[in-house]
């Protein structure tokens, strides 16, 4: 494989075959494909729309960077062939198919192991591989409720709400691609692949982290508690003169700067006050009392205060203002792109840092079957096979 284009980072020069659809898996994906690894993205001949509607839109935009894209129809004789042509030489593929599709198109991990044993196999499903939903399709939303994490979330009394992002979608994405960094690692020892996967309900049932053991633990029913933390107060949500602040004093000592920071020293000698439990029986008392107060000067000024005094303090920010913070413009999330279509624009970079070795998008967003002959070619096809294939419908 020719890969003297492709900077050296850490998964440079492990092949990946990227079958996946709508947000979870690609999530997964993007990770490796940031990190160095050769993704090949395997495409269905085109149907209408891309999965996340148009393909030049900006989520397509943002979750297929640094990849290279084939289309390949796997439901042929043809193209099932030379898909494991290139599991042959492959590191990892990825799925996050219906869990019967790959056992239906004959490229489940049983399948692709008996022609790679080295074979890392990942899968991304709705419910589990198995089981009694183990055959249902996975959405995000429809997980959020299952996962218990829609109950948590907003305020009491006003019904169920749904987390603003794409959380089990993201979360099980992540999971999954740490779930093959390991499994990328364990293969240096024991020389063999595995087959790892991840549901969109385990992601989200571990996101409830430590509501989900309060319940296991101490057998209690966490419910909704809006913008207020479920168990320490004063940690939320409190108005200021120019919008909102979040303010988090719950532990002890940092009460005790907050009361002073405030104004208010006097908090400190209340009993009904005294300890983070009797706040939180407290909450609503403790939290008009900050609001009849922080309502009157701006946030900057809270923000300010609390930050000097040592009381963890932040604006609350649109999407819009976050990207202008000065602390995120530092950090460089907001990552360039080079298009030759769409000129420059900004995606969502890494989050993850690696000292010594830089972040770029190294390739934008392929077009459909963009690098089907190259990709093809350094697999050994020759271009009499190419037109063959593209002939028979099976390659575009």
């Amino acid at each position: 494989m020719n890969r003297a284009s492709e900077a050296p980072l850490p998964l440079s020069g492990i092949i990946v075959l990227d079958l996946t659809l709508a947000r979870a898996g690609p999530t997964c994906v993007r990770h490796l494909a940031d990190w160095g690894a050769n993704v090949i993205r395997i495409e269905p001949p085109a149907q209408g729309e891309d999965e996340i509607g148009r393909r030049d839109g900006f989520d397509f935009q943002n979750l297929h960077r640094n990849k290279r894209a084939m289309q390949l129809d796997l439901k042929t004789d043809a193209g099932h062939s030379v898909f494991m042509k290139l599991v042959e030489k492959a590191d990892v593929i990825v799925e996050n198919m219906r869990a019967a599709v790959k056992h239906r198109l004959k490229i489940s991990y049983d399948d692709v192991r008996k022609v790679n044993p080295r074979i890392i196999y990942g899968s991304i499903s709705g419910f589990g591989q198995t089981g009694p939903y183990g055959k249902r399709a996975g959405v995000d939303q429809i997980v959020q409720g299952m996962g218990g994490l829609m109950s948590v979330t907003g305020r009491p009394g006003q019904g169920p709400m749904r987390v603003g992002v794409a959380i089990a979608d993201l979360t099980s994405g992540n999971l999954l691609a740490f779930a093959i960094a390991t499994a990328l690692f364990d293969r240096t020892r024991t020389g063999v692949g595995r087959w790892v996967h991840t549901s969109l309900l385990e992601a989200t049932v571990f996101m409830l982290d430590f509501q989900a053991s309060r319940w296991l633990i101490r057998g209690e029913v966490a419910g909704q508690a809006g913008n207020d933390h479920p168990t320490g107060t004063p940690t939320g949500v409190f108005p200021t003169s120019d919008g909102h602040i979040n303010i988090a004093a719950a532990g002890e000592r940092v009460w005790l700067r907050f009361c002073d920071a405030i104004g208010h020293p006097e908090w400190k000698e209340k009993v009904a006050w005294s300890t983070r439990q009797k706040r939180t029986q407290a909450r609503n008392a403790v939290n008009d009392a900050i609001s009849d107060i922080t309502r009157h000067k701006s946030s900057a000024h809270w923000v300010e205060l609390f930050e000097e005094a040592g009381v963890p303090c932040g604006p609350i920010y649109t999407i819009d203002q976050t990207f202008a913070d000065p602390q995120v413009q530092h950090l460089g999330i907001a990552a360039p792109v080079s298009h030759p279509v769409k000129g420059e624009f900004r995606i969502v970079g890494s989050p993850i840092n690696m000292h010594g070795t830089p972040k770029t998008i190294r390739r934008p967003t392929p077009d459909r079957g963009e690098h089907s002959d190259e990709i093809l070619r350094e697999f050994g096809f020759s271009d009499a096979q190419l037109r063959e294939l593209r002939a028979a419908g099976v390659l575009a």
